[in-house]
């Protein structure tokens, strides 16, 4: 390897697959360091616009590369991610950082010493954890905003929300920063920012990937997966992460078999149920016609598609106890009434406060009912299906701090769609479809049966496909 080597040999990481760069570290065509080096010039250059970083460690991150390089010269397998820049989700602990939780009254905790399960993986396989990536306080909303960090903005429209609550994360892959990046979902929040950033994305089933430790609630909604531009890439990180682990009781067995071979050649559904809106309520018109479009692209290929009309009409009920009363609500019921509580999220002050006063043990025991019964009613919707196929979001991407729009009126519910896999506990993915007249990306939910996410990631892989999308945001200035 010629010691002249720079990051700017380092391909852009929007044009190179994660497997491919992991390989040309693996054989010495490039360094970890330069890889590495790439990054931080591209975080340097475009953070300032986009805050996906809040927090950043250059030199811990060239001395993680420096190792790599090391091992590898001395002949070493250091993993399937060798020398892959990663951001870490600020809800997840990564060693060496404070996990502030986008709180305020988390900011001057100690740096943490250890790595969550899904972050020590990462490492073992041989990634470079760069930095913190932006979060909603405590991953509470859609859009990703929060009085310690402020706003993220995203790549493809600067005055645009990246979504929430993984936006830090995704503004950060789809600007090309870093092409991989850690990220949770609890109602939408890995599916919301890849839909708006023009990503394709997976919440896999719960427990394919651990979390841990823990927080309170984590057990009803949340998960934990990798983020990346395109489908093969999060299935080829996938690879390295999922597993069984004692910090999460709902751990799922290790697959057999790679989920990322099984992309290679993704078989097409069979038949698949077509659901412009469960719940009946409007769906943007452009939304509508474009993930409509990509539906007609599967039947033209001898796809059998069924369209249904309204199902369910209790998936908001059963959520916002469970996340507010179950997820969010126990760690913040201290600071209520202290001094803190000045400092919390206006919005998320405001919903917790009312869940305070609403919230029971039998409440949330009703919440936990209902959706044990939208399984069991998901379920039989879906027998004889492979998947469901649904549009990601109602509404087009919103302003930060503003609601989405459906046909240019702002709607409070405009991400309603994505919670019923969490209550479910279903995997779901989504793919970009096409875009809106002013340019934002636009998904495609695609929902499995339980437990099958290599069905998900295949559907989504046979869509990314048949689309032959592959988007890359324009260049933003770096001045």
């Amino acid at each position: 390897m010629s010691q002249r080597e720079t990051a700017m040999d380092v391909p852009d990481f929007r044009a190179v697959s994660v497997e491919a760069l992991a390989s040309m570290v693996q054989d010495r065509t490039l360094s970890a360091a330069a890889v590495t080096e790439r990054a931080l010039e591209r975080i340097e250059a475009l953070n300032p616009q986009l805050n996906a970083f809040v927090a950043l460690d250059a030199d811990g991150a060239r001395r993680q590369a420096a190792v790599i390089d090391e091992r590898l010269d001395a002949g070493e397998d250091v993993g399937p991610l060798a020398g892959i820049p990663v951001g870490v989700k600020d809800l997840a602990d990564a060693a060496g950082f404070v996990t502030t939780r986008g709180a305020m009254h988390l900011r001057d905790t100690p740096p943490v010493a250890a790595d969550s399960t899904e972050v020590a993986r990462l490492r073992a396989a041989g990634a470079v954890i760069v930095g913190k990536t932006n979060t909603p306080e405590f991953g509470c909303m859609g859009d990703t905003y929060n009085p310690l960090f402020g706003a993220t903005w995203n790549p493809w429209n600067l005055s645009r929300s990246a979504g929430g609550s993984s936006g830090g994360t995704a503004s950060a892959v789809a600007s090309g920063m870093v092409p991989v990046g850690t990220g949770s979902d609890g109602g939408g929040s890995i599916r919301i920012p890849s839909s708006i950033c023009g990503m394709s994305g997976l919440k896999p089933s719960h427990g394919r990937v651990p979390s841990g430790p823990p927080p309170p609630g984590l057990l009803d909604l949340s998960c934990v997966g990798p983020m990346a531009r395109r489908i093969r890439d999060v299935a080829y990180c996938l690879d390295a992460l999922v597993g069984p682990h004692p910090s999460d009781l709902r751990s799922l067995p290790a697959p057999t078999e790679s989920w990322r071979r099984a992309l290679d050649d993704p078989p097409l559904p069979a038949r698949v149920l077509w659901v412009p809106s469960f719940d009946g309520d409007a769906v943007d018109s452009e939304i509508l016609t474009s993930c409509r479009a990509a539906v007609e692209l599967l039947a033209g290929e001898g796809v059998e598609v069924v369209e249904a009309g309204t199902l369910f009409d209790t998936v908001a009920a059963a959520f916002l106890p469970l996340f507010l009363g179950g997820l969010i609500g126990p760690a913040y019921r201290p600071l209520y009434g202290t001094p803190a509580w000045d400092d919390v999220t206006d919005l998320l002050a405001v919903a917790l406060v009312e869940a305070f006063e609403n919230t029971t043990l039998e409440s949330v025991s009703a919440a936990r009912q209902q959706a044990a019964e939208l399984s069991m009613q998901l379920g039989e919707i879906m027998s004889g299906f492979d998947v469901m196929l649904l549009p990601t979001m109602a509404s087009q991407t919103p302003v930060v701090g503003g609601d989405g729009t459906i046909d240019g009126v702002e709607t409070e519910n405009w991400v309603r769609f994505t919670p019923l896999a969490n209550l479910t506990r279903r995997p779901a993915g989504t793919v970009c479809s096409g875009f809106t007249d002013d340019g934002m990306p636009i998904g495609l939910s695609v929902l499995g049966h339980q437990t099958d996410d290599v069905g998900v990631l295949g559907t989504v892989a046979v869509l990314e496909d048949l689309l032959g999308l592959d988007p890359i945001p324009p260049d933003i200035d770096a001045g």
